[in-house]
């Protein structure tokens, strides 16, 4: 078949983009995390309202299809205040091997910013420490050798 019969892309229709990846995990989050995700789905809305551009659009749309899915299977899920325990949505202070103090707030995947104190209830830490109280140490696997954490204190609220 001759090439001159074969339309060409010329670049005016948007781009097929892949869709974003959905964790297969229960999307648990805090009060904090389901704000944020009810704001970035308002956001992405307002975006897509005043936007003209069908590319970006393409995007927007995509980006909104993913933030809808979050919100439609959030599961709000609060720390038990009578529970002393690490529990999802405890902030929890722990000493390392090496006698750093951290302190992390254990969050729901799409509010984790490690960067910030927030780990996902997924993280290899946030698993560890997970049931424990304070005074209790846990081991970790960080970097290719294991890490003892011990839990100072858990806050539930």
């Amino acid at each position: 078949m001759s090439r001159a019969f074969v339309k060409e892309d010329d670049g005016d229709r948007p781009e097929t983009l892949p869709e974003l990846p959905v964790s297969t995990l229960p999307n648990l989050v805090t009060a904090r995390g389901l704000d944020l995700i009810e704001a970035r789905v308002a956001e992405l809305e307002a975006a897509l309202a005043a936007e003209t551009d069908e590319i970006r659009q393409a995007r927007l749309k995509r980006d909104l299809r993913y933030w809808r899915a979050r919100k439609a299977t959030a599961r709000h899920v609060a720390p038990d205040p009578a529970d002393p325990a690490v529990q999802f949505g405890s902030v929890v202070t722990y000493l390392d091997d090496e006698g750093a103090t951290r302190t992390v707030a254990i969050v729901g995947e799409d509010e984790a910013d490690p960067a910030t104190g927030t780990i996902s209830y997924a993280a290899p830490v946030a698993r560890a420490l997970t049931g424990a109280r304070p005074g209790d140490a846990v081991t970790v696997t960080l970097r290719g050798r294991p890490v003892e954490l011990e839990v100072v204190e858990v806050r539930n609220r």
